[in-house]
């Protein structure tokens, strides 16, 4: 497995050029990165320049954000894929094979219906991303104030989650496995080993208040081995079914952390310490 971090959790990071020399620095092997920043990077340096930066770093990039708003209108939806289109082929070219996008655990529409026209969309973004050699990784979202926030409950559970993916029918989407959300449905580590790890795509990581879980909030969460969840198990059973990809920390905070830059990376690099299976 590779150690990974996304900016969620590092403060203020003015480019991706800072990106991976910090992410090098502080000893990660990946970063998380926003698809229009790695356009503008190319653009900025040119491709030679920042294909060399990464080999230099021993960085690569692990994955980027789905930038296409598949959840709302099909116009909309439609007018975002040109978007998909330029950044999954600059990242691509850059290594990266992976891009990932999140499923709230409620919707306002009709659960049929925003099943029906999401797996379309996401089949044809799996579709886009499958021409650069690249997967699709799904989040499922746990927190129980979520699957409230909307009208309807939808797809919350790992096991129904994987049914979907089974049902899009495309070999290049798999799940985005979030120790978080893992901990808010309350699933244990006999669950994750029972998994393959080709259904995985890309995991996150990070912390939860010692709360019950129906009262974590998604935007409220620590560093990895400063909370209640059992990271290194869940890291070791990961590691028990064969997942060889990046590992991201992804801490998801109300308000920015008071804390530096610097300091928040180092408090980053030493979760990665701590909970990393040895």
């Amino acid at each position: 497995m590779k150690r990974g971090i996304s900016r969620a959790g590092i403060g203020v990071v003015k480019d991706t050029s800072e990106f991976v020399q910090l992410a090098s620095q502080f000893k990660f092997q990946a970063i998380e990165e926003d698809g229009g920043r790695i356009v503008d990077w190319i653009k900025r340096t040119s491709l030679d320049d920042a294909g060399e930066m990464l080999r230099h770093s021993g960085i690569e990039i692990g994955a980027i954000g789905l930038p296409v708003q598949w959840r709302e209108s099909d116009d909309r939806f439609q007018a975002d894929l040109p978007l998909l289109k330029q950044q999954a082929q600059a990242a691509a070219v850059l290594g990266c094979k992976v891009c990932c996008t999140y499923v709230l655990p409620s919707v306002n529409d009709l659960p049929a219906h925003f099943l029906i026209a999401a797996s379309k969309r996401l089949r044809l973004c799996a579709d886009i991303l499958n021409a650069y050699g690249m997967s699709l990784a799904l989040e499922f979202v746990g927190p129980h104030h979520l699957r409230q926030s909307c009208d309807y409950p939808f797809l919350w559970e790992i096991g129904h989650f994987l049914d979907w993916i089974q049902l899009l029918d495309r070999p290049n989407i798999g799940l985005l496995l979030d120790c978080y959300h893992w901990h808010t449905t309350e699933a244990d580590l006999g669950l994750i080993r029972k998994l393959e790890a080709k259904q995985i795509v890309h995991v996150h990581i990070n912390d939860a208040k010692p709360l019950p879980a129906h009262e974590l909030l998604d935007f409220d969460r620590l560093y990895p081995g400063e909370g209640s969840i059992d990271v290194t198990g869940f890291l070791l059973a990961l590691q028990d079914i064969g997942y060889m990809g990046v590992v991201a920390q992804e801490v998801l905070t109300a308000a920015q952390p008071s804390e530096s830059s610097y300091a928040l990376w180092e408090r980053s690099r030493q979760a990665f310490d701590r909970v990393w299976p040895h």
